[in-house]
């Protein structure tokens, strides 16, 4: 270490590499912080909230067309996969279509879910992935008569199917008192967008 003394006392002075520790250091302001500062490796960040990270996305999109009056629940070719990477990850599932319903006499509509199908596993319908609940009618209604409706229709919700076998999602739509209904006609369309997160 390179010392220089003057009459006023010690004017320069260097210290030589590794004789301070982690130790020595008390505090560093924040407006000492400046220039250009070295990567930080996230795997070393301490006491950050365990979940929430966006690990994958999928998405599908089409304009093929399913439609029927008859009151029962009717799979459509919207469906999608996906693998979560661990049993702790939630899924968020996202339609965003375009539904119709045809009417002849009035009251009609059309609700929504989507089933969730593990490989290997069960097929469930989620809460979180209903239009309607078994004691209301929740969804596209319409009370006119004589005519085609149609408007787009959104249906979300975050589940957490405990597993990393591959899920399948699919939805479906059931009529209420119309001559017709269903997704993607009138030229409509209609997505699906799969989003694992971090449990």
């Amino acid at each position: 270490m390179a010392i220089t003394i003057s009459g006023s006392g010690i004017t320069s002075a260097n210290i030589a590499d590794g004789t301070i520790v982690n130790a020595d250091v008390a505090d560093v302001a924040a407006s000492k912080l400046t220039g250009a500062l070295p990567a930080i490796d996230g795997a070393s960040l301490t006491n950050l909230p365990a979940g929430g990270k966006l690990l994958q996305v999928v998405s599908m999109r089409t304009t093929s067309s399913s439609g029927s009056s008859v009151a029962s629940w009717h799979a459509t070719n919207v469906t999608l996969a996906i693998t979560p990477s661990a049993t702790s990850s939630k899924i968020l599932v996202s339609f965003n279509g375009q539904v119709y319903v045809q009417n002849t006499s009035g009251d009609g509509g059309i609700a929504l879910k989507i089933e969730q199908a593990i490989s290997g596993g069960a097929t469930t319908s989620p809460d979180e992935l209903h239009t309607r609940s078994t004691a209301n009618y929740t969804g596209y209604y319409t009370s006119e008569a004589n005519g085609q409706f149609a408007h787009r229709m959104p249906l979300s919700g975050l589940v957490s199917p405990n597993t990393t076998s591959e899920i399948t999602y699919t939805v479906y739509f059931i009529p209420h008192n119309v001559n017709g209904s269903g997704i993607n006609s009138l030229a409509g369309s209609s997505t699906l967008t799969l989003m694992e997160i971090a449990g």
